[in-house]
């Protein structure tokens, strides 16, 4: 085995699931979040109250599946923040998963456990999920490639729900070639034909500017760069309409409301199980009321409808991956949680839009790695990993 680490594998084996003989992912070590079914295993969602209630799954979910008839092998069962409903990568039951990108600060959440797994060298490739940033933020935090997809374009059959009209599949890898092998496998085939060439690069203003003043800094040069390499004509543009505090605020009312749907029942009969973060968060989740929900619902779609109609088929939006590098897992809690609100403020554009959203691991600041995040319009996931390839 490995390592013994518990809070990055729930469960380890060598493997712990066989793949098929042959296909295109032989061999490949895979890491999976907690949040997916493994066949003969529990799904334990980063929580020891739920797993001791849960029975082995009777199938695999759909993602692992396909990964394993592609030869892939299930190297174990990898930690989640509680119910995948945290982005920061820390767990108040197994400890926080090591962060060998940023020695001593966190990894990253909700796919808090992949991603220690894979930048630590024990998996090649981590099977998460992405319904805020929970792919996207650990790839930053942890010098990885990243991929959200297209929502719903990726089945998430045998996943646990947090908000289903923002959850989907996602995966993470330490390099473009391995995070596209995946994507062969998992996106449907054809998707991308008649996909013009990516010739603009957006670049707003107003959301850059929510990042650290370091992160901004070296965004701009990782932008020209990235630019420079794929032949891209950067746009700059001052915003992309609204405001994105009060996007950040209707995207997390929204989730919100559909995560207690989801959970609220099970943590309601259950007081004290879950860790004082994610507890907090629950309770602004049961305090949605229909009228707010309705009016977060409404701002979403407006910024997904402005979203599309900015980003033509030939374009994409850079921006960070997420607000600054990764903060120390004893870092001053405002300051933590000043990064995580820009953060959100960030991957909530992609999320609430349903768009597929690329991260590169293309800056540092002071040492330490952030991600640069590409956006494209739906469908267009094929073709970001193209990107990833020559970026």
């Amino acid at each position: 085995m490995a390592t013994t680490d518990t809070a990055v594998w729930r469960e380890h084996g060598t493997p712990l699931v066989s793949g098929a003989d042959r296909g295109p992912l032989q061999g490949l070590r895979l890491a999976v979040k907690d949040v997916h079914a493994v066949a003969g295993h529990r799904l334990g969602a980063g929580n020891p109250a739920w797993l001791a209630e849960a029975e082995p799954q009777t199938a695999h979910s759909w993602a692992v599946a396909a990964l394993l008839d592609a030869g892939a092998d299930i190297t174990g069962i990898a930690q989640t923040d509680e119910f995948a409903y945290s982005l920061n990568g820390t767990n108040a039951h197994y400890g926080t998963p090591p962060n060998p990108a940023a020695p001593g600060r966190v990894p990253g959440g909700s796919s808090s456990g992949p991603a220690a797994a894979v930048a630590l060298g024990e998996a090649d490739a981590g099977l998460g999920s992405d319904t805020a940033g929970s792919i996207r933020v650990p790839s930053s935090y942890c010098g990885l490639y990243g991929l959200r997809p297209t929502h719903g374009l990726v089945p998430t059959t045998g996943m646990l729900p947090l908000a289903p009209s923002f959850d989907t599949v996602a995966w993470l890898a330490r390099d473009a070639g391995t995070l596209a092998r995946l994507g062969d496998v998992l996106l449907p085939a054809g998707g991308d034909e008649g996909q013009r060439p990516f010739r603009t690069a957006l670049v707003a203003a107003d959301l850059v500017a929510l990042a650290d003043e370091g992160v901004r800094e070296a965004f701009g040069q990782a932008a020209a760069d990235l630019a420079e390499r794929l032949g891209l004509r950067i746009e700059e543009v001052p915003s992309l309409g609204g405001d994105p505090g009060e996007r950040a605020v209707a995207f997390a009312t929204a989730q919100g409301a559909e995560v207690w749907e989801c959970d609220g029942a099970w943590v309601s009969a259950h007081p004290g199980a879950l860790g004082p973060g994610v507890e907090a968060r629950f309770a602004r989740a049961a305090a949605v009321t229909p009228g707010e929900r309705a009016a977060a619902e409404a701002v979403v779609h407006r910024t997904a409808r402005d979203l599309r109609a900015a980003l033509p088929e030939d374009a994409v939006l850079l921006l960070p991956a997420a607000g600054g590098p990764a903060p120390l897992i004893d870092e001053d809690p405002e300051r933590k949680a000043a990064t995580r609100q820009a953060t959100f403020r960030l991957t909530c554009l992609a999320s609430g839009a349903g768009l597929p959203c690329l991260v590169l691991p293309r800056m540092s600041v002071a040492g330490l790695p952030v991600g640069l995040a590409v956006i494209a319009g739906r469908g267009s996931d094929r073709a970001l990993l193209e990107l990833a390839g020559v970026a």
